[in-house]
C-alpha cells in the first residue's frame, strides 16, 4: 500500500546564502511538518538571475527530479508550487505514478511566464487542467484561471499562503521597538520589505518618499530586502544621492523574527509594485498591527480593500505619498486600517490554510 508520503516541487526555496527566496514555501513545509506531515522537498535553492546560474540550476533540479521519480511511488501527494515550471516536474508524477495533482498559482507564472511565449501558455494550461486541485492566491488570480484558463470551478480553490501570526503579531508599543532598533521614538518609520527590484516600485517609493518629507522632514524610509539586481540597486541608489534624498536606509535581508521587529517599529508598510499575486508581506505587516499603503494590482486589491489598508494606482509617486502622510497624520484614518488589518490577517491565519491543505491532499 502507498505511503501517504508528500512531495513539494518549487523553483523558489530560501539557503543560508538567499534566506527570503521563496520563504513563503518553506514556511508552509514547516507548519505541515508540525502537523505530522511526511514532506520531501525538491527545489532550486540559487536565488541567482545570471544566465549561467539559471541555466546550471534548473538543469541540475530537472536530473534531481528524474532520479527522484524513480522513488515516486511512495508519493500519494505531489504539490507544485508555481504552475510552470515547477508543474511540469508535478505533472511527471500523476502520469507515471497517479500521483494525487496539486499546484499553485503564485502570479508571476500565470501573468507572466504563460505570456512570454505560445509553447508556455499551452503547457500551462495543460498542467492546470491535468491537475487533480489547482490552488490561486489571490482573487484576481482565481478569477483569471477560472475566465481565461477555464479550469473546472469544482477543482480551482482561492487558497492564500497563510500568515504565520505566532512570528508576525503585536510584540510591543511601537516606541518600545524602535528604541530596540536604535531609532528614536518620535520619528515615523515608513518600512518596505522585499526584493529590490524594478518591479516592486522602488523608484516610485523614494520619489513618493521625497514628497512625504516637505511635509513630515524627519521620516525615514527603510529598505529591507534582497538586492537581487545589482545594477538596479545601483540606478536606486545613484537617484537617491542625485536627488540629495536624505532618511533612506537599505537593509540586508533579515530573519523573519527581526522582519516582525520591524513591522511592530514601523508607523506605515508600504509595497507599491507593478504585479502581486497576493502580497503575504503586507498581510504580515497587517498581523503586527501596522497600516498598509499598496499598489491596486493582484491580491493586494483584494487584501487591502474595505478599509484594510490604502489602495494606491500603480506608478503614481504622488497618490503613493498621499497614501502615507493620510497614515501618519490622520490618527482615525490609521486606527481604522489597524484595526481592519488585524481583522483581515487573522481570516487568513496559517493554521486555517493548513488545515485545508490537508483534506485537499487526501481528496484522491
Amino acid at each position: 500500500m502507498r505511503k501517504k508520503r508528500l512531495l513539494i516541487i518549487s523553483n523558489m526555496y530560501p539557503s543560508e546564502n538567499s534566506p527570503t527566496f521563496g520563504i513563503f514555501v518553506k514556511n508552509q513545509v514547516d507548519a505541515l511538518v508540525k502537523e505530522g506531515v511526511q514532506v520531501d522537498v525538491l527545489a532550486i535553492t540559487n536565488a541567482s538571475t545570471k544566465k549561467q546560474d539559471v541555466i546550471r540550476k534548473y538543469l541540475s533540479w530537472i536530473i534531481r527530479g528524474i532520479f527522484l521519480l524513480f522513488k515516486g511511488r511512495q508519493y500519494h501527494t505531489v504539490h507544485a508550487h508555481y504552475v510552470f515550471p515547477s508543474g511540469i516536474i508535478g505533472l511527471f508524477f500523476k502520469l507515471v505514478w497517479r500521483s494525487n495533482l496539486v499546484v499553485t498559482a503564485h502570479g508571476g507564472d500565470i501573468d507572466k511566464m504563460a505570456k512570454k511565449n505560445t509553447l508556455i501558455l499551452k503547457v500551462t494550461m495543460y498542467i492546470l487542467h491535468k491537475a487533480d486541485s489547482v490552488i490561486a492566491v489571490g482573487q484576481r488570480l482565481y478569477q483569471e484561471i477560472q475566465d481565461h484558463y477555464q479550469v473546472e470551478p469544482k477543482k480551482l480553490l482561492l487558497l492564500s499562503m497563510g500568515v504565520n501570526r505566532n512570528i508576525f503579531r503585536k510584540i510591543a508599543e511601537k516606541e518600545i521597538m524602535k528604541s530596540k532598533l536604535k531609532i528614536n521614538k518620535y520619528i515615523p518609520v515608513i518600512l518596505f520589505v522585499g526584493n529590490i527590484t524594478r518591479d516592486k516600485g522602488l523608484i516610485d517609493l523614494i520619489i513618493a518618499f521625497s514628497l512625504v518629507k516637505k511635509q513630515i522632514s524627519q521620516a525615514e524610509l527603510h529598505i529591507i530586502g534582497s538586492a537581487k539586481n545589482k545594477t538596479f540597486v545601483e540606478e536606486l541608489t545613484s537617484i537617491i544621492k542625485k536627488d540629495s534624498i536624505e532618511g533612506i536606509t537599505l537593509h540586508e535581508p533579515k530573519p523573519q523574527h527581526e522582519i516582525a521587529e520591524w513591522m511592530n517599529a514601523a508607523d506605515v508598510f508600504v509595497l507599491p509594485s507593478y504585479v502581486e499575486g497576493f502580497g503575504l508581506v503586507a498581510l504580515e505587516a497587517m498581523a503586527c498591527g501596522t497600516p498598509v499603503v499598496a499598489s491596486n494590482v493582484g491580491g493586494l486589491s483584494y487584501l487591502l480593500n474595505n478599509g484594510s489598508g490604502i489602495l494606491v494606482p500603480p506608478s503614481d509617486s504622488k497618490a503613493l505619498s498621499e497614501g502615507i502622510s493620510q497614515l501618519l497624520t490622520n490618527k482615525a484614518t490609521r486606527d481604522t486600517h489597524i484595526r481592519n488589518g488585524l481583522k483581515r490577517a487573522e481570516e487568513h491565519d496559517q493554521q486555517t490554510i493548513i488545515n485545508k491543505l490537508k483534506e485537499i491532499y487526501q481528496t484522491k
